[in-house]
């Protein structure tokens, strides 16, 4: 079924596939490959970087299946960590713009309104008790994801969710869930207590095959989930009222994106310890560059996994030997932007 031309908004185009027809948004289509050639870009690097360089185009080579002396570094040492890389930034991508799409506030990412402090009290709290396998922590750090949302989505309901109490209740609960931690760090063994001030860094350190199998089955799992909610997010952006007059369900609507982006979020923490502003920075990049109404979901997961993979590739070459983690890179950039955010939506707020 065609869309009349007259009938098409402006900056859309239309796309065939058989009888079925799509509109697509021209800018956020050029955005999405332009972030996908700069990801390979910047995996390719990856891949050639290290104690030991491997050329560009050997890395292709090896990637295309031939036979190459480099091929050990490349597909075991290198390959396995950048997949950790790619899906952790992309689930952090996607949780972001979910959160910040219910909340209606860019600074509402899962790392600022506490459900990655919530996954990570809970993944420090098991590793505390001994369970210090990377394959098992990722679905632990769900359930303490799950808490920590829904606390702040009581606190915060009030009749309806407003913005600002939402963050402010979510960042006092990732303060009391910071300090958990913290409490079980210092009653934990030493070596354990070491091995848990590592993971709260962020780090991609050790990661390999086994340790991305959760974050990659979650993406494949909710990727029907992520689909339904790139189409939902358009009804729950519009305001109350007009949003039910089309006969939109906004609580259960909510309730559904939320879930899918604290899951994500949470697994992403489980498997890599929280990396910090990833989900606050991604969101918003890819909404600048495409100047859409709406986060872009796909946009917002190619910005994700572009940062981690960047952050994680300097982390490893800036002071080599010396390994430094990805959320320590991540926090270096996220900080300061938070600060901006906070200042800017102050004096937006002054003037109304």
């Amino acid at each position: 079924m065609s869309v009349p031309l007259r009938a098409r908004p402006a900056g859309y185009g239309l796309v065939r596939a058989g009888r079925a027809s799509f509109l697509v948004h021209r800018r956020s289509a050029l955005v999405a490959g332009g972030l996908l050639i700069l990801l390979a870009t910047a995996c390719v690097a990856y891949l050639c970087v290290g104690e030991r360089s491997v050329a560009p185009g050997e890395v292709v080579r090896i990637l295309l299946g031939r036979p190459s002396p480099s091929a050990f570094v490349v597909e075991e040492l290198r390959e396995p960590r950048l997949v950790v890389a790619l899906a952790v930034g992309a689930a952090f991508g996607i949780a972001g713009g979910l959160v910040q799409t219910v909340a209606r506030n860019p600074l509402a990412s899962p790392d600022v309104i506490g459900i990655s402090q919530g996954a990570g009290a809970v993944t420090v709290a098991a590793m505390t008790f001994g369970l210090t396998s990377y394959t098992v922590l990722p679905y632990v750090s769900v359930a303490g994801g799950v808490l920590a949302a829904a606390l702040v989505y009581a606190f915060a309901w009030r009749g309806g969710l407003h913005a600002t109490r939402f963050v402010l209740i979510g960042i006092g609960i990732a303060i009391a869930l910071r300090s958990l931690i913290t409490l079980f760090m210092t009653k934990g063994d030493y070596l354990v207590a070491q091995q848990a001030q590592i993971w709260m860094t962020g780090s991609l350190n050790g990661r390999g095959w086994d340790e991305s199998l959760p974050i990659r089955w979650t993406l494949l799992l909710l990727l029907p989930a992520v689909l339904w909610a790139a189409r939902a997010q358009r009804t729950v952006s519009l305001d109350d009222d007009t949003a039910t007059a089309l006969g939109a369900r906004l609580g259960g609507v909510r309730l559904g994106l939320v879930a899918v982006g604290v899951v994500l979020a949470s697994v992403a923490t489980g498997v890599a310890g929280p990396v910090d502003f990833v989900a606050l920075l991604a969101p918003q990049i890819a909404r600048r560059t495409t100047r859409t109404a709406q986060i872009p979901l796909l946009c917002s997961a190619l910005t994700g996994a572009v940062i981690v993979v960047v952050a994680d590739l300097l982390g490893r070459r800036l002071l080599s030997p010396v390994e430094l983690p990805v959320g320590v890179l991540t926090a270096a950039v996220g900080a300061p932007y938070l600060i901006w955010l906070v200042v800017r939506s102050r004096a937006v707020g002054g003037k109304t």
